[in-house]
Parts: C-alpha cells; sequence; structure tokens
C-alpha cells in the first residue's frame, strides 16, 4: 500500500507500523506526527496516511522540505509560487510581515530594500526580536526568514529607494510591495513603475493605523498592474499610531493579493 513519509510517496507491505517507519527511514527521530498529529505509541499504518518523522534541531534537506511544503500546497501551487520573484520596498510593520509570509508560502526569490536599522519603537509591530536592535533591517529579516526556509533565494539591499533606482533595484521582480510609512514615498514609487513601460504589478497600501474594525481594511483593484490595501483613511497621527494587529491584517491582504496574482486570479 502507499503512504506518505517526510513528503514522498512510499510504498510499503500492510500491517506496517509506525515504528517499522521509524526504523527503516530515521530511526534518530525524536517525533513522529501521524496525519498532522503527535503520535508517543505504535500503531498499524492505513493506506495514505501521511508520517512525518523529525529530529529537534535538525534542518530538512531541500528536497524534503520542498516535497513538505508541496504536501501542503498542492504540486500545481507550489510550482508557481516557487517560480515567482516579488520585490519588497520598506521592510517595517508592512514589509517585513509581507516578507515572512511570502517565506512560508516558499517564494522562490524574494529582493528585499530598506536603508533603515532595528531601532526599539519598531518592536511594537515589526517581525524583528531584541537582538535585532542596531542591525540593518535587510540583514536582520534575510537572517530570520532563513530560520524559516533556508532555501528561499534572498537579495538585499541596504539602500534609500528613490524614483531613479527603484526599477534597477526591483529589476527582476515581476511584482513590486510598497511597504512604505511616508505618503510621498509612496506616490512615488508607484508613479514611477507604473508610468515605466515594463509590466510590474505594484500592491501598494494606505490606512491600516489604530485599532479600528478588522472589516475596513480592504483591497482594491485600480488597475490590472495597481492594487491598494488599507482602510485608506486612518494613517498614523497623535493618538492613532501603528499597533501590531491592524499592520499585520493589512500586510497579509498584500501577502495574499500577490500570491492571487501569482497564481493568475487578477480580481480581488
Amino acid at each position: 500500500m502507499d503512504i506518505i513519509v517526510n513528503g514522498k510517496n512510499i510504498s510499503v507491505k500492510e500491517n506496517t507500523t509506525i515504528y517499522e517507519i521509524k526504523e527503516q527511514f530515521k530511526n534518530d527521530s525524536d517525533i513522529v506526527i501521524l496525519n498532522g498529529f503527535q503520535v508517543t505509541e505504535d500503531c498499524i499504518l492505513n493506506k495514505n496516511d501521511n508520517v512525518v518523522l523529525i529530529k529537534k534541531g535538525e534542518i530538512p534537506d531541500k528536497d524534503e522540505l520542498e516535497s513538505l511544503m508541496v504536501s501542503r500546497h498542492t504540486p500545481t501551487v507550489h510550482k508557481k509560487v516557487k517560480r515567482a520573484c516579488v520585490g519588497i520596498a520598506g521592510l517595517g510593520g508592512l514589509g517585513s510581515n509581507v516578507a515572512i509570509s511570502l517565506a512560508r508560502i516558499g517564494i522562490g526569490k524574494l529582493i528585499l530594500v530598506d536603508f533603515d536599522i532595528v531601532e526599539p519603537t519598531n518592536l511594537n509591530r515589526q517581525q524583528y526580536f531584541i537582538k535585532h536592535l542596531g542591525i540593518c533591517k535587510t540583514e536582520a529579516l534575510k537572517e530570520i526568514i532563513e530560520d524559516i526556509n533556508p532555501y528561499i533565494n534572498i537579495e538585499v539591499h541596504n539602500e534609500y529607494i528613490t524614483s531613479e533606482n527603484v526599477l534597477d533595484l526591483f529589476d527582476e521582480a515581476e511584482i513590486i510591495v510598497e511597504a512604505f510609512d511616508n505618503p510621498k514615498c509612496k506616490a512615488e514609487l508607484v508613479n514611477t513603475v507604473l508610468s515605466s513601460k515594463n509590466n510590474k504589478v505594484v500592491v501598494s497600501a494606505s490606512g491600516m493605523a489604530g485599532y479600528f474594525s478588522n472589516n475596513t481594511i480592504k483591497t482594491l483593484k485600480i488597475n490590472e498592474r495597481f492594487y491598494i490595501v488599507g482602510d485608506r483613511i486612518n494613517e498614523a497621527k497623535i493618538g492613532c499610531g501603528l499597533m501590531a494587529p491592524r499592520v499585520a491584517i493589512a500586510a497579509n491582504h498584500q501577502a495574499n493579493t500577490v500570491l492571487r496574482i501569482i497564481m493568475g486570479e487578477k480580481d480581488v
């Protein structure tokens, strides 16, 4: 009968047990997951059972990790995601969250651009840790992503993005995520990219401050190459700051919009 072990299809005889599989494939594993649940006792396997053998602290090899991703995403989805290259302009509350969501789905390549360092006020909403204080955001985020999936191709540029360099920085990216705080910088990036002769798509954001309703964060398709996420009203100001929950909602709208574009779903 056929079962899956660490993402790979194998054939075993009837009445094969969990412990027999462990002994055969990874006898030094510490944890056994059967169909999504940890098991601590031996049992007989059934056809199409999914077994994951884990040794604590061990990094799966590239093929093993990819096969596990495929089992979650299906081969068609994974193949398209793996081929995609996405640029992220700004690695703050939006950009750091978008990057991590895209890393978790196994995006092929990320181009990460920011000129800033991690400082204490960033920790209220951005995906950094105390140990990253004083480190360039590009390098800190690259380190975090490599802890999630060391096989993603990550290109970093510790630069200030302008209308003069944005197209060169994101030359390889099919989709650019605009993740700036400054409205002027947002407009400059969007206008520069959309007025160029390439076919790059921009996923922008505006309005995610405060603790207003989740449901006011929306994704709008402005045209074939431009999407905008947010409530388009609540920008950061005194008494209405940027806070982790709502910023992360907007960021994951952006990430899911990127995924939908990759998959050929062009409507919101």
